[in-house]
């Protein structure tokens, strides 16, 4: 029924009614799916698809309206942005942060748990599989494949997505992507530009429900986190994290660590992985197994004259709690359970702070607890980026 709607769903565009009275699109095409004895999912989702249309507007929630409706406002922004007709300061002539706002409240208000990325991405595929057959492309590659291949038309297809997707033969490809040139485009690139622009969207969206704006970036930035639904669950459980003591002083160790990190350039241990022949023969890091040995044996050494001292051995302790009992949270979609393991580093680290020199003479004692911060700071980067967190 999603298939015939979407069909169906901008026929009346072409009417005398909504000619006359464009304010009708929709509400007629509703009326006459009706008259044509069509189910009335279809008819309904005719009638509803361009909604939300504001913010206040009511969302679809019939699964046929919220399947057309979704379709419709991703075609529009993948065509637009491939054309590069993007939205320039208070210039939006073809609605685009609307409709941007549009899919965000559609996803939310259903629940719908995708990922936005491969959701464009497929949007994107459909949009130039689409272009490539009706404004002269496919015409264009048919003869470039004639020539380049000496192939006969019955296999132009086939190469044509072969290449549009970087497979096929390596020497044709920069010849077909200036063919493609003119076009919308590849996929990739759609998805980089619009993704940024819908995280823009969210946090106006959200700015209006209490949430804060450099929250969303928190967790957004971390990237795999392209589920609408688990990312607000987790920007909620972060906002009333911060706003505890417990929060409010875990930024502000995190932001003191992550200070004396930059000051020193400091990565981590993983960064003193030999990582290759020249540095370690027997090293080999793409291997796991070698991976963990090397880890271990950068323990062993740095540890072979030195004990931490009783607030070090606390904080090594706590993180050793606090890592997997929030990773297994944030697995689980317990974000409030993530926070909680986090909120357990609060006090360690605060002693720490108090009672332990960094830059330590010693250079053994001063690499370990470089490696300590740079540890206490991965471990809260798993729930979200404090860097982006202000105040």
């Amino acid at each position: 029924m999603a298939e015939q709607a979407a069909r169906l769903c901008k026929a009346d565009l072409v009417t005398e009614m909504v000619g006359e009275f464009p304010e009708l699109q929709g509400l007629m095409g509703g009326y006459y799916a009706r008259a044509e004895g069509l189910p009335d999912a279809v008819a309904d989702a005719i009638r509803d698809h361009y909604k939300p249309v504001g913010q206040g507007d009511d969302v679809p929630t019939a699964p046929v309206t919220v399947a057309v409706a979704l379709a419709d406002k991703l075609d529009t922004l993948v065509c637009f942005f491939g054309i590069g007709e993007l939205p320039t300061g208070s210039k939006d002539p073809f609605a685009l942060r609307r409709a941007a706002i549009s899919v965000l409240s559609l996803l939310q208000s259903n629940k719908i748990r995708v990922n936005l990325a491969n959701i464009l991405f497929f949007q994107s595929n459909v949009a130039i599989r689409n272009l490539a057959y009706t404004n002269g492309w496919y015409s264009q590659a048919k003869g470039f494949f004639e020539g380049f291949y000496k192939i006969s038309s019955d296999t132009v297809d086939k190469n044509f997505w072969q290449l549009y997707e970087g497979h096929g033969d390596a020497s044709a490809i920069p010849e077909f992507r200036k063919l493609m040139s003119s076009g919308i485009g590849n996929a990739e690139d759609l998805v980089a530009s619009l993704m940024p622009f819908f995280a823009d969207r969210l946090k106006v969206q959200q700015k209006e429900a209490g949430v804060r704006h450099d929250l969303i970036d928190a967790v957004f930035t971390l990237g795999g986190e392209d589920d609408l639904v688990r990312l607000l669950a987790r920007v909620h459980a972060l906002q009333a994290f911060i706003g505890t003591d417990d929060g409010t002083n875990l930024h502000a160790g995190y932001k003191r660590a992550a200070n004396i990190l930059r000051k020193e350039d400091w990565q981590g241990i993983e960064s003193r992985i030999p990582r290759n022949a020249d540095e370690d023969p027997m090293s080999n890091v793409d291997d796991p197994a070698m991976r963990e040995v090397a880890l271990a044996r950068i323990e062993l050494l740095k540890g072979a004259d030195y004990t931490p001292e009783p607030a070090e051995a606390a904080l090594i302790a706590a993180l050793d709690a606090a890592e997997p009992a929030a990773r297994a949270a944030v697995e689980a979609e317990d974000f409030a359970g993530a926070m909680a393991a986090l909120a357990a580093l609060r006090a360690p680290i605060d002693a720490f702070f108090e009672t332990v020199t960094v830059n330590d003479a010693d250079a053994n004692k001063r690499a370990a607890r470089l490696d300590l911060l740079a540890r206490f700071r991965d471990a809260v980067h798993h729930v979200a980026d404090f860097s982006r967190i202000e105040g």
